[in-house]
């Protein structure tokens, strides 16, 4: 942490010089060589998701297929096509958050949804979350890629600080911003009531001056010499990060 000291004799924080605050994300199509990001329509992307979100996903029990994977997002909103379209309405018609389909690129399908929230441009903050992976996306290159774009989408716009927050017994969620290079904050203790249940949340955070040491560790890891014929990695982000 940085100070100055002002007239008074007091310890405060340095100047950000010629500070403008940055537009609103997701104002255009975030493209990748594995995915590309587009604004989330239910009459674009509805069939789509419902049909990758009810594939079966061999990391949990078959018997809790259909809620296990929304556990830490409150639970699942929808229970049949209907609903699935009528909540993806509710969610592209939003601002803050500002939900994004994923497309996989050689597909067309579309196989995820994300956002940006707590988007906060008279101080640069935003929080990158709501992340909704289907099976056929979850730890796949396109997965990260995607992450990756909408994360170099803010900071080009500007914005000085990214946060992650989950709930503090989501490993999964704490692995994946550990493997994307964002530092650990630590944990607010009964942060939120979510289904009756607590939760602590696991906050965690990327700055502008970190992101632009790690882009080029980003660029090596998705260059296409990074995996074999089976798109199996040949080294690990979580070692260059």
């Amino acid at each position: 942490m940085t100070a100055t000291i002002n007239a008074f004799g007091q310890p405060v924080g340095h100047t950000v010089p010629d500070w403008q605050p940055p537009s609103l994300p997701g104002e255009t199509l975030l493209q990748g060589r594995y995915c590309r990001l587009e604004s989330l329509s239910a009459e674009r992307h509805g069939d789509a998701l419902w049909a990758a979100w009810r594939q079966p996903d061999p990391t949990i029990p078959a018997d809790t297929q259909g809620e296990a994977r929304w556990t830490y997002l409150g639970g699942r909103p929808f229970a049949d096509a209907a609903g699935c379209h009528a909540w993806l309405r509710q969610c592209g018609a939003g601002h803050d958050p500002r939900f994004m389909a994923v497309i996989e690129a050689a597909s067309g399908d579309a196989l995820g949804a994300a956002a940006w929230l707590n988007i906060q441009p008279a101080h640069g903050s935003v929080e990158l979350g709501h992340l909704s992976f289907s099976p056929r996306l979850a730890r796949t290159p396109a997965a990260t890629e995607a992450l990756v774009l909408m994360m170099r989408h803010v900071f080009d716009l500007g914005f000085r600080r990214l946060e992650w927050k989950c709930d503090a017994l989501n490993a999964p969620s704490r692995r994946a911003a550990q493997r994307l290079g964002l530092r650990f904050e630590g944990i607010f203790h009964q942060h939120r009531v979510v289904n009756g249940r607590n939760r602590d949340s696991a906050w965690y955070s990327l700055l502008n001056h970190e992101w632009r040491q790690l882009m080029p560790v980003f660029e090596r890891w998705l260059s296409p010499a990074n995996f074999d014929a089976h798109g199996r990695q040949h080294q690990a982000l979580s070692a260059l990060t």
